[in-house]
């Protein structure tokens, strides 16, 4: 099939202004997509702020056809995560400087270095749930959010010291302001503007940063020992600004959201019963397959995104102008029952012995652009909830599901994925 022609050719959509549409975004983000869904269809076409004139995709087809076309055609949106990740960061770049870094950055989250940093995430979850209280409602979230910092912080700085008690107390307040700044219109301009506090904490971080880059030991095999040592294919290294741009993509992406999954899962998990009991006979299989449930039933990023680069881009049934964002709703496949029979059921058994198909699961986006950090949030997912089933018996829950709550650019459980639980004695029984 061609990718290129002269007629555009564009879906339906709403005609409302900009800001009005911007405004129904942010006040109906997921629920606003179902319902454009079910009045015009599984492709349409917006215009809000921060994306302007975009074509909202979740044909599995288009999906697969937009995630396997060259940088030529669709790359990177011209305005993304770069804004708060730095103009270093890989949410920042663009076709072969994209994929040259990328490739750098591969080795250290796959392979055999998961397998080492598996003995982390234990460790940090045994830890953080020796506080967890017995026979009373709270809230998880906040729980995994420490487990996945301090784990991630471990695993690229490989030892803890006064520069990581820093970053445990400035990292989650600026993820959250961050967050947040991703997605509102918001210019970086006036006395009172949050960017201000932003830049200032982003100051901050740079300068523990560079001390800990000055620290390292040039034979570790931690992440940032190894960004030291890595070379481009010239033999040039990464430049301070490259590293703390990176660093600060891994430790804040591959933070909130894991732990966002983990605590859907505890909220999931407490609402199917039969489920909580086949998996502590689980050998794995059915646990991995929890894992992708939950992650199609409750994906924290909706949106994955790529910008049209030349005039008459031909996207199955539609051609695009340039300069147009596509935008992938991961929520709307998800759900979508010609994908996934009964979709609105949570059944963990349709994964299990199966892997999904990435263009159709699509939790970490797709494509060249597919979060770089899946396998290692795979295996943080699968040792949290492995080690918590195994300390701690989760009493069902009788209450409706937790509503998605909005954190910026993740959707969390609104009340934290509520627990209730009971240690488990040492040998087993309840």
């Amino acid at each position: 099939m061609p990718t290129m022609t002269s007629a555009v050719t564009l879906p339906p959509g709403p005609t409302a202004p900009r800001a009005v549409q911007g405004a129904y975004a942010l006040t109906q983000p997921l629920r606003g997509l179902r319902r454009l869904r079910d009045r015009y269809g599984d492709a349409f076409t917006v215009n809000v702020p921060i994306f302007g004139n975009a074509v909202v995709i979740s044909d599995p087809a288009e999906i697969k056809q937009l995630f396997t076309s060259g940088p030529e055609l669709v790359d990177n949106l011209e305005v993304n995560l770069g804004r708060v990740l730095g103009p270093r960061s890989l949410f920042a770049l663009s076709g072969e400087e994209h994929k040259r870094q990328r490739k750098l950055l591969v080795p250290p989250f796959h392979g055999r270095r998961l397998a080492a940093y598996e003995k982390i995430v234990e460790a940090e979850a045994v830890r953080e749930f020796a506080s967890w209280p017995e026979e009373r409602p709270f809230a998880t979230l906040p729980s995994m959010m420490r487990i996945t910092l301090n784990a991630i912080l471990r695993a690229v700085f490989g030892a803890e010291g006064a520069e990581f008690a820093e970053l445990r107390e400035l990292l989650p307040p600026f993820v959250t302001l961050g967050s947040r700044l991703a997605v509102l219109p918001i210019p970086k301009k006036g006395r009172f503007n949050p960017w201000r506090r932003f830049e200032a904490m982003r100051r901050e971080y740079d300068a523990i940063v560079g001390r800990l880059i000055a620290k390292a030991r040039p034979d570790g095999d931690d992440v940032l020992s190894m960004m030291l040592q890595t070379r481009y294919d010239d033999g040039s290294r990464l430049t301070r600004e490259e590293i703390s741009d990176q660093l600060l993509t891994l430790l804040t992406a591959g933070h909130e959201t894991t732990a966002t999954t983990l605590a859907w899962a505890v909220e999931r998990l407490r609402r199917h019963p039969a489920l909580l009991a086949e998996l502590q006979g689980d050998d794995g299989t059915l646990l991995d397959a929890t894992i992708l449930e939950v992650q199609r039933t409750r994906p924290v990023i909706d949106l994955t995104a790529r910008q049209v680069r030349q005039d008459g881009f031909r996207l199955g049934r539609w051609t695009l102008p340039k300069g147009y964002a596509v935008l992938v709703s991961i929520a709307l496949i998800h759900d979508d029952d010609a994908v996934f029979p009964h979709a609105a059921t949570f059944d963990p058994h349709r994964f299990a012995g199966a892997r999904p198909d990435l263009y159709q699961w699509i939790p970490f986006g797709g494509g060249t652009r597919r979060c770089l950090g899946a396998a290692f949030a795979t295996m943080e997912m699968t040792v949290v909830l492995r080690t918590l089933l195994r300390e701690f018996t989760l009493v069902p829950a009788a209450e409706p599901g937790e509503r998605w709550h909005s954190r910026g650019v993740a959707y969390a459980p609104a009340k934290g994925g509520r627990a209730v639980v009971r240690r488990r004695t040492t040998g087993g029984a309840q």
